[in-house]
C-alpha cells in the first residue's frame, strides 16, 4: 500500500534493481503511457516537486481487507490456467460493480469462486490462454448470475 500515490508500477529484476514509474497521484499519464508505448503522446501532466513528495511510504497490504490481491498472489503460484481465469473473473465482475449489478463486497467473492473452480491445466499456446479465459468468463458469468438474483 502505498499511500502517496506516486509509484504507479514498479518491476524489481533478477539482479535486485528495481526499476519504478513514478509520477504525479492522478493515473492519466501511466495510462497515456501504456496507450502510446514505446512513444510518448506529447501531453504535459506536470512534473512532480520532490522537495514537497520528497517521502516514499509502503506499507504491507492487509489480504483479508485486500482479497482479491491474495488471489492474484495464489493464481501466480498456481500458474497454468489459473492467472488467466482471476483475470477474467475480475474483468467480469469489476463490470458487473461499474453498471450497478453488483455490490463491491460481491467482487472478491466472484473472483475467489471462479478461481476455486479453474481447471488449473497447463498453458502452452496462445490458444490455451484464450480458451483459459473464455472458461473464467463463463464461470465467472455463471457466478455473477447467482450474486446479481439475491
Amino acid at each position: 500500500i502505498h499511500p502517496q500515490s506516486i509509484v504507479h508500477s514498479m518491476v524489481e529484476f533478477t539482479d535486485g534493481a528495481t526499476l519504478a514509474q513514478l509520477s504525479s497521484p492522478d493515473m492519466m499519464l501511466p495510462i497515456g503511457y501504456a496507450l502510446g508505448y514505446p512513444s510518448r503522446l506529447g501531453v504535459a501532466y506536470g512534473s512532480i516537486d520532490w522537495a514537497v513528495s520528497a517521502k516514499l511510504e509502503f506499507d504491507q497490504p492487509d489480504r483479508q481487507v485486500f482479497r482479491c490481491l491474495a488471489l492474484a498472489e495464489e493464481a501466480g503460484r498456481l500458474g497454468g490456467s489459473y492467472p488467466a481465469w482471476m483475470n477474467a473473473a475480475n474483468e467480469i465482475a469489476v463490470e458487473a460493480f461499474l453498471v450497478g449489478r453488483i455490490g463491491w463486497r460481491d467482487i472478491a467473492g466472484i473472483v475467489g469462486d471462479t478461481v476455486s473452480a479453474c481447471d488449473g491445466v497447463g498453458l502452452s499456446s496462445v490458444e490455451d490462454v484464450v480458451d483459459a479465459d473464455r472458461k473464467g468468463r463463463l464461470t465467472a458469468r455463471r457466478l455473477l448470475e447467482e450474486v446479481a438474483s439475491l
